[in-house]
């Protein structure tokens, strides 16, 4: 799976933050700068976190992006420097997660197709068909009737068929022959 590396950039300086009054050792490892430190050594690693975790490359980077969003979003939150990457690493597992959990309700809700089923108009007609097929087994001998039954219907090999009957291959051979000329007769004359 290719990964992308994130681009050097030129370390930006710090941004001001909204609470200028908060006390720096309080805030000390969820500065501008110590996140984007965090995101040139740690990037590639937890885009390979997210890579155990997902299938694809768009969304590990996407999960990645998003944890370091987060991060970034609750700076206040984490305060010791140490934890930062913890943090970083346990949201790419919740995120993994989370787009795991999406992805198999999307399946699950995905519409079913319908299946191939033949229109009421062709229904009609192979019921027309299948009866017609059967008027014209009924006016078959006996034997060519058994002999196309077993062979087709019950899908038996000639030489069962032959066992079963009680009679020789050559004359399963003979009664099928006959038997199929006179369906094709009897099917091809108007019902």
């Amino acid at each position: 799976m290719p990964v992308i590396a994130p681009m050097p950039a030129t370390r930006p300086g710090r941004i001001p933050s909204q609470r200028e009054g908060v006390d720096e050792s309080m805030a000390a490892g969820t500065t501008v700068d110590h996140l984007t430190e965090t995101y040139r050594a740690h990037y590639r690693s937890l885009l390979g976190l997210a890579a155990l975790l997902l299938d694809d490359t768009a969304s590990c980077e996407d999960v990645v992006q998003e944890a370091f969003i987060r991060v970034h979003s609750a700076r206040n939150r984490v305060r010791d420097p140490e934890k930062t990457l913890a943090y970083l690493r346990q949201t790419v597992v919740n995120l993994s997660r989370s787009a795991l959990r999406r992805r198999i309700l999307g399946l699950k809700l995905l519409s079913k197709p319908m299946p191939d089923m033949a229109s009421a108009e062709e229904g009609a007609y192979e019921q027309l068909e299948r009866d017609h097929l059967i008027k014209a087994m009924r006016g078959l001998q006996r034997r060519q009737r058994e002999v196309l039954v077993l062979r087709y219907f019950a899908d038996m090999t000639e030489a069962q068929v032959a066992e079963t009957l009680g009679i020789s291959l050559g004359s399963v051979k003979a009664y099928g022959s006959r038997g199929i000329a006179a369906l094709r007769v009897a099917m091809e004359a108007p019902a």
